[in-house]
């Protein structure tokens, strides 16, 4: 089972809406969101964490939990081992997961890339995808996040294993929003496949 929760109204990325939401969430989350300097890291703080608590609660029953990192900075919940999480967020949508089985997931708007980039990040079929794609930036945020989302789930945080990291190992599902201009991508491995979006 995996649950999502896409949020992409940034319009609503506001003050008033930064102090509407900081009575609602507990501490340490609260001097979390209150250390980002600009109104959006405040907001994506904010707004991710009452996201995976409606999911939380919705999915699990769950009306408390208690947020601990891993040794790669990987979040996890400390006191609900069989329940995974994944969150992300970029300047035009917030996305959030759970599941109970490991899951990544990952959020991007849609951006020009050079190609440094290109060489960077992607192996070679990739490369030829992007470059015959009618909507390149989009078909680049796609490879991305899907491979961000696998980072995500394995809980290594970002490696050089860029153009091999998309294996028959896992599995991941994309949806673009063209309109809104960004790609999400959620990963699971695949014996615990198959995986699509189910959006709350």
């Amino acid at each position: 089972m995996i649950r999502i929760s896409l949020f992409d109204d940034m319009s609503l990325c506001t003050d008033a809406e930064v102090e509407r939401m900081i009575p609602l969430v507990p501490e340490p989350r609260r001097s979390q969101a209150l250390a980002f300097k600009h109104t959006f890291g405040r907001f994506a703080c904010l707004k991710s964490y009452l996201m995976l608590a409606e999911l939380l609660q919705k999915e699990f029953g769950l009306e408390t939990f208690r947020i601990e990192t891993g040794e790669h900075g990987k979040p996890y919940l400390a006191d609900y081992p069989h329940v995974h999480f994944s969150i992300s967020h970029c300047q035009k949508a917030i996305a959030v997961a759970v599941s109970d089985r490991p899951v990544g997931i990952d959020v991007e708007s849609f951006r020009r890339f050079g190609d440094g980039l290109l060489d960077k990040t992607m192996n070679g079929s990739e490369k030829a995808e992007i470059l015959a794609s009618a909507n390149p930036e989009e078909t680049f945020a796609s490879y991305w996040t899907r491979k961000e989302a696998v980072f995500k789930l394995v809980g290594t945080g970002i490696t050089d294993n860029l153009h091999g990291i998309l294996t028959d190992t896992t599995m991941t599902d994309t949806i673009i929003n063209p309109e809104k201009g960004y790609a999400a991508s959620v990963a699971v491995n695949r014996e615990d496949g198959p995986v699509r979006f189910y959006l709350l």
